[in-house]
């Protein structure tokens, strides 16, 4: 069984670069290759001339960063330590922050944002919601909240809408939850991604409120379906507990 599938897998990757030689007008002196060897001749074809064509595609580079990250979560984090060594520059402290924010290190990220925010002589919204970020995931959650409460309203939706997703998630935390709620309600219809949205019906269970939960993870559970895995991957751990949470409410 297993020799006929290899075989049936061999003869399926010659059509396929076939097929894809002549449609896209690649040299024909491919075809030979293709089919007199096969194995050999199908590997070099999708190295010098699929993989190439492939660097552009988002979902490709997706893949391959996250494929890095896995790999190496540490990665962006020695790179921008060795940029912050080579030009101690605002940017750099903020990279250097953002890097280690990343693999979950809020408490070295700290001292950084504050450096860059201090060499600044104008107010930066951005790397201030950062800032309260790092502190509210190191549990220094009344800095935090002074932080956001302190920061300039950023001039972009896009930026207003970040600083208003930590601000809810402060307020629910501290016990501010109608609040919060005021605030989930009006960016979920805004903001990318789903973390608005799952934190919202986490809310609105955790006040007895299940049917209207029940709505804003059918809205979840709609926009899921509309989503290839490549573009769920982000957001993966949100959608999981979205489909747990409906079968849980469903079911009551």
């Amino acid at each position: 069984m297993l020799p006929l599938l290899l075989y049936g897998g061999s003869i399926l990757c010659q059509v396929a670069c076939v097929v894809h030689c002549i449609r896209l007008g690649r040299n024909q002196f491919w075809i030979w290759p293709l089919i007199f060897f096969p194995v050999v001749g199908c590997l070099a074809y999708f190295i010098i001339e699929v993989l190439p064509g492939m660097q552009g595609n988002r979902h490709v580079r997706v893949m391959k960063a996250q494929a890095a990250k896995a790999i190496d979560p540490e990665r962006e984090v020695r790179n921008a330590r060795d940029a912050l060594g080579l030009a101690d520059t605002i940017a750099n402290r903020i990279r250097l922050a953002d890097a280690l924010a990343a693999v979950h290190r809020p408490g070295e990220a700290i001292p950084l944002y504050r450096e860059a925010l201090a060499a600044q002589p104008m107010a930066d919204p951005r790397t201030e919601t950062k800032l309260a970020n790092a502190l509210f995931e190191d549990d220094q959650v009344d800095a935090a909240l002074a932080t956001v409460e302190d920061i300039k309203e950023p001039s972009g939706q896009s930026e207003r809408d970040k600083l208003n997703l930590l601000r809810a998630r402060l307020y629910d935390h501290v016990g501010r939850q109608d609040e919060a709620l005021a605030i989930y309600r009006d960016i979920v219809t805004r903001m990318p991604g789903e973390e608005a949205r799952c934190r919202y019906a986490a809310l609105l269970i955790e006040l007895g409120r299940k049917r209207e939960a029940l709505g804003v993870l059918e809205e979840v559970e709609d926009r899921m379906k509309r989503l290839d895995s490549y573009q769920r991957r982000d957001d993966a751990e949100m959608y999981r507990w979205a489909v747990d949470k409906l079968r849980e409410l469903r079911a009551g």
